[in-house]
């Protein structure tokens, strides 16, 4: 089969959709070229994908299988992809490495200990609620900046032990990782700097004020005798955690709102219970998934999909995004939201052995604040219509501002 030559992904995600569908026509795998000029493959349906990740021949782990990876450092345009994939944790890990950092992580993110955090998610959303009470009736606010945002990023920060003096510097630093609209030399050397600043500094607060959170949790893990966290994958552990643990969940209470708010129909149907919030989340996650494209994935030998063979050694883009408006899977309407669908199985979480920790507590999140929302502000209304601004990343998928009039 001829292979395309690579399309450069917008680095603003400015149309996730239509570059998806523009990447689907030219193939099932596409070549690509991300910010700076970064090879990747771009798998572009949802069989192919799930297919690559479910694929033993398929790495996460950089320093043994990507053949670029020694060029990463020599080249200024790519400093960028090392927040991504210059870590030491499970998304860059891969096999018996991965295994080990999962086996240990994994404990402190159990239905168990999720259920247990229900009645904290609700109480900060009632004062959420409360607090956007104090705006005058029809005022026009952010949603994004006083709802979808706040949520989840008191909850990561009472879940992890975050002090309030570092709160605001660990939003900043998930915020300048997700953005790839600059893969200049000088925004990803100050997105390392914030790392080993803001992060060591969580450590070192919390190993002379333990408690009953989670970066407690990993320090005693990380000082256990036998097969612990080293200093690294402990660093890199907590930024992926408390990272994916807020934006992410960010994009996905955002990204429900606006879909519900644009389409009335569909939120009277789950307002009366004829369709469950459950079926709205899943769907939100399908079309509109708070993680586009996650970078990077790796192929340990030559792979042949569909006559395209992806060669040992190149990098392969993780398309969430494209699989879940695959028409292969979902039908012509695939790029359209519709809550009555039933898309239980996307991949927005991942799959197997990759599948998220963190996915119960995102869910229990939304499935708190969504319908919360809409009991208290029943008449809430979207400002902008169609002129939202997707946050600057091809790899979050989220809105950067949310203006409602509170009704």
């Amino acid at each position: 089969m001829t292979v395309s030559p690579p399309v450069a992904i917008d680095p603003f995600g400015a149309d996730i959709p239509g570059e998806s569908a523009r990447l689907r026509a030219l193939g099932p795998v596409v070549a690509v070229e991300l910010p700076g000029g970064i090879p990747a493959w771009a798998p572009t349906r949802y069989s192919t994908l799930k297919a690559l990740i479910l694929d033993r021949r398929v790495s996460k782990d950089p320093r043994l299988h990507w053949s670029l990876f020694g060029e990463v450092a020599e080249n200024p345009a790519w400093g960028w992809i090392l927040n991504w994939v210059g870590v030491v944790n499970m998304l860059s890990t891969y096999g018996a490495d991965h295994t080990r950092l999962r086996r240990l992580v994994a404990p402190s993110f159990t239905a168990r200990r999720t259920e247990k955090m229900r009645t904290r998610v609700e109480a900060i959303t009632g004062d959420l609620l409360a607090e956007l009470d104090l705006h005058r009736a029809g005022a026009v606010v952010d949603l994004r900046a006083g709802y979808a945002h706040p949520l989840p990023m008191r909850m990561i920060c009472e879940l992890f032990g975050v002090p309030d003096h570092l709160r605001n510097a660990t939003g900043r630093l998930v915020a300048a990782i997700i953005d790839t609209s600059d893969p200049g030399p000088e925004h990803a050397l100050s997105v390392q700097e914030q790392i080993g600043t803001v992060l060591p500094a969580l450590i070192a607060y919390k190993a002379e004020t333990p408690g009953d959170d989670l970066t407690t949790e990993m320090l005693r893990v990380r000082d256990e005798d036998g097969d612990r966290l080293s200093e690294e994958e402990l660093l890199h552990t907590l930024l992926l955690v408390i990272g994916a643990g807020f934006d992410t969940t960010v994009n996905l209470i955002g990204n429900a709102v606006v879909a519900l708010l644009r389409r009335p129909d569909q939120l009277a149907a789950v307002r009366s219970g004829a369709v469950s919030w459950d079926a709205v989340i899943d769907e939100v996650l399908r079309v509109h998934p708070s993680i586009a494209s996650l970078p990077l994935r790796f192929a340990v030998e030559d792979i042949t999909v569909d006559g395209v063979t992806i060669p040992a050694g190149d990098a392969i883009l993780t398309t969430f995004a494209a699989a879940g408006h695959d028409p292969e899977r979902y039908g012509p309407g695939a790029a359209e939201f519709d809550a009555r669908r039933g898309a239980d199985d996307h991949l927005a979480f991942g799959v197997g052995v990759h599948r998220c920790i963190g996915a119960p507590l995102a869910r229990m999140e939304a499935r708190t604040a969504l319908p919360a929302l809409f009991d208290h502000f029943p008449g809430l209304e979207l400002v902008a219509g169609d002129g939202l601004a997707q946050v600057p990343s091809f790899i979050a998928y989220g809105w950067r501002e949310i203006p409602v009039r509170l009704r």
